[in-house]
């Protein structure tokens, strides 16, 4: 019995020293000297000019300006409601994901990760990994472990963008098919709905990847040299890919209420949009709105801050094809881009101080063990 204990107690105290030098390590910042942080502040202020003057210029839509502030006020009251509401499912869907029962994260943290991780999405042009790196740090700081990390920021994706898949999927087959109002032109349609579906079926067929799939690659590359050694390194994300998709689809089977957060972050955020359409008098069908929403945000994997200049054009280009007037596209869209990347900027920067607050605070207490 005394070779266990021992055993036992050794490993208790390797994972208390990873911890102490875990807690040294800084927090996720974005190296910026001064010309580059004044070419991005130039940048950001030239694309809103572009959008908000230029562009309704470009497209003869004189008036453009003077609709956006004749916008109706209690619309837009609307609009901001909603847009937070978004970021309340979000919060949910974080906590449903991450947060156990013995966890140190509370709501006040939660809000404080997902607001600051919004937040460093929105600012930086680096396809969103800004905020997962931040989230990452704040959550192995708070005790859990790395790998634990990495997969629950796959389960936490695959939970999100398995609802933007199925939307579009749902809704461009619907409106091709003319199952609900809409124009259905293909291209603006069918291509997404094949692109969506192509996307579960090879999410799906990752998750049935066996376990032991880095073990089985090694064996398969035994003694192959180095093309072997980049077979195994790159079979690592597969394997990971796997793992965190396991995680979701376990997740679904518990019926968390809280994992509805992952449709009321998009449904929320929709519905923003469609509470600025009716700001300035107009009412597109449900599905146009649903279908012109998320074929936009494919721009967001454009390298731009929070995908600024790429989501407005993709979504007016395809409100456009979809047979919605362009001027009001254009006003409409840039209201609810008002809402959905300022809102949260400001509360983000904020959230990201208290953050830091938090993280020292943790680190001045015992770290407890994550569970």
């Amino acid at each position: 019995m005394d070779e266990p204990v021992a055993a036992d107690q050794i490993a208790g105290d390797e994972r208390q020293h990873a911890n102490e030098d875990a807690g040294h390590e800084p927090m996720p910042r974005v190296r910026l000297t001064r010309g580059r942080a004044l070419a991005s502040v130039v940048f950001v202020c030239s694309v809103v000019a572009f959008l908000y003057f230029v562009l309704p210029k470009l497209l003869g839509l004189h008036e453009t300006w003077n609709r956006l502030r004749q916008g109706d006020i209690w619309w837009l009251a609307v609009a901001f409601v909603l847009e937070t509401l978004s970021f309340v499912s979000y919060v949910a869907l974080f906590r449903a994901v991450f947060v156990e029962k013995a966890s140190r994260i509370g709501w006040r943290e939660s809000y404080e990760i997902t607001m600051a991780g919004l937040a460093a999405t929105r600012l930086f042009a680096a396809a969103g990994a800004g905020g997962v790196a931040l989230t990452a740090w704040a959550l192995r700081r708070a005790g859990m472990e790395p790998k634990l990390v990495a997969c629950r920021m796959i389960a936490f994706m695959a939970l999100l963008y398995a609802v933007y898949m199925g939307a579009l999927v749902i809704d461009g087959l619907g409106l091709f098919f003319g199952v609900w109002p809409g124009s259905g032109p293909f291209a603006i349609t069918l291509i997404p709905a094949i692109f969506g579906a192509a996307v579960i079926v090879i999410f799906l067929a990752i998750s049935m990847l066996p376990a032991n799939f880095e073990a089985v690659v090694g064996r398969w590359t035994k003694g192959t040299g180095r093309l072997g050694a980049v077979a195994r390194r790159l079979a690592t994300v597969p394997s990971a890919a796997a793992t965190g998709i396991r995680t979701a689809i376990g997740l679904l089977r518990k019926r968390d209420p809280a994992l509805l957060g992952a449709v009321g972050w998009w449904a929320f955020d929709i519905a923003t949009l469609w509470a600025c359409f009716h700001a300035f008098g107009a009412s597109p069908d449900k599905g146009v709105i649903v279908m012109a929403y998320f074929v936009g945000w494919i721009g967001n994997t454009l390298p731009l801050p929070g995908g600024i200049g790429g989501v407005e054009g993709g979504m007016i280009g395809a409100f456009s094809a979809l047979g919605v007037n362009v001027e009001t596209a254009v006003v409409a869209v840039l209201a609810y881009r008002a809402f959905s990347f300022w809102l949260p900027t400001l509360p983000g920067a904020v959230a990201y101080l208290q953050l830091r607050r938090t993280v020292h605070r943790w680190r001045a207490s015992e770290a407890p063990s994550y569970t």
